[in-house]
């Protein structure tokens, strides 16, 4: 006959609390509240949690009792290793995380693939609110997230009017850098930009889709672009701008390659991230085009790989955003109306970009 084996029980609140002859607030504190009770308490309550294997307060029923999660959730609608792959992205979790920091709270990411429109993981995510990191103004996602009846703050895009907000100025940025490109005598460019909706489109775009986008970001990049090449005379509906979905490298060399493809005599491809003009100067490398003296290449962003190459850029604070993003949804002031914060960039002037070569000069094509 087999013998009946004795299971101990888990310990609970009460019973440790009975064990120790406090009360259970007593217990609870010593978890939640450590500065209301002596080094002393607290160090004999939680050795005698550790003897008898309890594992502390059920943080799901803390959250009920308090109707508070204890985290911010931040709404990628990427894949989850974008947020840890795509540079600027990066800087901005760190910016949010060291603001959840100083308010300790945790921080949940909310992935969102961006071909799909499955909501469910807004509405499972248990958060005090969400901060929205550049989505189009027509995601699903998005509209799930202003739904709930928490704080929201948007960084970037879209830029709704109704909630508060942390960006910058990509139109007037943007103008800008073409200021440049066109002070050094470019008007024959091609353009390489991120994606302007959530349809899948790799290829050219035309002035009526560049003037609907639902990225306002890049919506506002090209628009700056356009209006700068059209004060200088060029007549912008003639410039090929090449669409990416996916937000790589890679992108950015199959973008370069299709609209050198379509005009190889562009002396300047303007790119509206680094990512993509990183790859746009490997394809250029490929077809033996010096960068900058055959060929000027500009992005935008300023990051790290960026710099080591010398690129001509626009930087923007991506951790500050991240911080200022932060710090404006965890704000407890009373708000009568949707605050924005915009922040400075800097046109950054590299190795990247030079005149144009003279029609005289014959392009360098050997090693």
């Amino acid at each position: 006959m087999a013998r009946s084996m004795h299971v101990r029980r888990p310990a609970t609140l009460a019973s440790l609390a009975a064990e120790l002859g406090v009360s259970r607030t007593t217990v609870s504190n010593a978890y939640n509240r450590p500065d209301q009770l002596s080094p002393e308490l607290r160090r004999r309550v939680l050795d005698t949690a550790r003897r008898l294997g309890y594992p502390g307060p059920d943080p799901v029923a803390r959250s009920l009792r308090t109707r508070k999660a204890g985290a911010v959730g931040l709404l990628l609608t990427e894949n989850l290793s974008y947020a840890f792959r795509d540079p600027a992205a990066i800087g901005f979790l760190e910016g949010l995380a060291l603001a959840c920091e100083d308010a300790g709270t945790g921080l949940l990411l909310v992935p969102a693939n961006p071909e799909r429109e499955d909501v469910a993981s807004v509405h499972r995510a248990g958060v005090d609110g969400f901060v929205v990191y550049s989505v189009p103004d027509d995601d699903p996602h998005l509209a799930a997230v202003l739904e709930r009846p928490v704080p929201t703050v948007v960084c970037d895009q879209p830029d709704l009017g109704t909630v508060d907000r942390v960006g910058i100025d990509d139109r007037g940025a943007m103008y800008e850098l073409a200021r440049h490109l066109i002070s050094l005598g470019h008007r024959r460019v091609g353009v390489v930009c991120m994606r302007l909706a959530r349809d899948r489109n790799d290829g050219f775009v035309t002035p009526d889709r560049q003037h609907a986008a639902h990225f306002h970001v890049q919506r506002n990049r090209l628009s700056g672009l356009a209006e700068a090449f059209s004060e200088a005379g060029v007549d912008w509906s003639q410039v090929p701008v090449v669409e990416r979905f996916d937000h790589n490298t890679a992108s950015g060399a199959s973008g370069a390659a299709q609209v050198l493809d379509r005009d190889p005599q562009i002396t300047a491809l303007i790119c509206t991230s680094d990512v993509l003009a990183l790859g746009a100067m490997t394809e250029a490398a490929r077809r033996g085009l010096r960068v900058p003296h055959d060929i000027s290449v500009t992005g935008f962003d300023g990051i790290r790989a960026g710099e080591e190459v010398g690129l001509t850029t626009v930087r923007q604070p991506v951790l500050e955003k991240g911080r200022a993003a932060g710090k404006l949804l965890l704000d407890t002031n009373e708000r009568t109306r949707p605050r924005s914060v915009n922040l400075a960039t800097e046109l950054l002037i590299g190795k990247t970009s030079a005149a144009p070569r003279g029609g005289a000069e014959e392009r360098w094509f050997g090693p």
